[in-house]
C-alpha cells in the first residue's frame, strides 16, 4: 500500500490549532460519536474534532462492514455539528493502521496540535494494535470512558506501561509532549455500532 503524506486539510488551518482525532469504522455513526467529540471539544479546548473514516479497520471483519463510501457519506449525514469535520484522509493517506496515520498526519501538519481519541475500550485492547507504543510517543492520547470499561482501562497495560505519562484533562493538553494521556469523563453514552447493527434499526445501512 503506497502512503502519502501530501493531503488536503478538510478546512483552512491556522498554526496552534487544536484538533481532534477520532478514527473508526462508523459502521454506522451513532451518538456515542457524538458525544464523545463534543466532551473532548469541551473538556480539551479543542477547536475542531476529525472524525478519520477508515477504509477497513485491520481488526474488524469485512462481512457486515458497509462499503467505505456509504459509511463516509453516513457520517457526513449524521452530525451537523460545526466544528465536527467527517473526512477521508485515512484513504488519501492509504494507510491502514493507526500508527501510520498518526505519524503521517503530524509530519503533513507541523504547526497543528493533535489529540487521539479512543474509547477505553480501546485503551484495553491496545496492546492489539500494531506498534502500539509508537502511537502513544507520537501524539497525546485522550481516552473517552465507556460504561463497563472505564475501571479496566485504569489498570490495563497500556495504562500501567505509561502511568508516568497521565496528565489530568485541561485546555493546556493538547500541546504536551508525548507520551501523554488523560481519561474523559462524562456521562458515559453506552451506544455502540455493534448493537445498532443488531437491532437492524438502520435499515438503510445495508453493506
Amino acid at each position: 500500500m503506497t502512503v502519502s503524506n501530501w493531503v488536503r486539510a478538510p478546512h483552512a488551518l491556522i498554526p496552534g490549532m487544536r484538533i481532534g482525532l477520532l478514527g473508526g469504522s462508523f459502521n454506522p455513526p451513532h451518538h456515542g460519536h457524538l458525544y464523545a467529540s463534543e466532551l473532548a471539544l469541551r473538556k480539551l479546548k479543542l477547536d475542531f474534532i476529525w472524525w478519520l473514516v477508515s477504509p477497513q479497520n485491520p481488526l474488524k471483519p469485512t462481512r457486515g462492514m458497509a462499503s467505505f463510501k456509504k459509511r463516509l457519506r453516513a457520517a457526513k449525514q449524521f452530525t451537523h455539528h460545526p466544528r465536527i469535520i467527517v473526512s477521508d484522509l485515512e484513504a488519501q493517506l492509504g494507510t491502514q493502521y493507526t500508527a501510520d496515520t498518526l505519524r503521517s498526519l503530524r509530519r503533513r501538519f507541523p504547526n497543528i496540535h493533535f489529540v487521539w481519541l479512543m474509547g477505553s475500550d480501546n485503551l484495553v485492547q491496545l496492546p492489539r494494535w500494531q506498534r502500539w507504543q509508537s502511537i502513544l510517543a507520537t501524539m497525546p492520547i485522550a481516552v473517552i470512558a465507556r460504561p463497563g470499561t472505564t475501571r479496566a482501562a485504569r489498570s490495563c497495560p497500556a495504562a500501567r506501561r505509561f502511568a508516568f505519562a497521565w496528565r489530568p484533562p485541561s485546555g493546556q493538553f493538547a500541546g504536551s509532549t508525548p507520551p501523554a494521556w488523560t481519561i474523559l469523563d462524562g456521562h458515559r453514552d453506552p451506544a455502540s455500532a455493534t448493537a445498532i447493527r443488531a437491532t437492524k434499526t438502520f435499515h438503510t445501512y445495508s453493506p
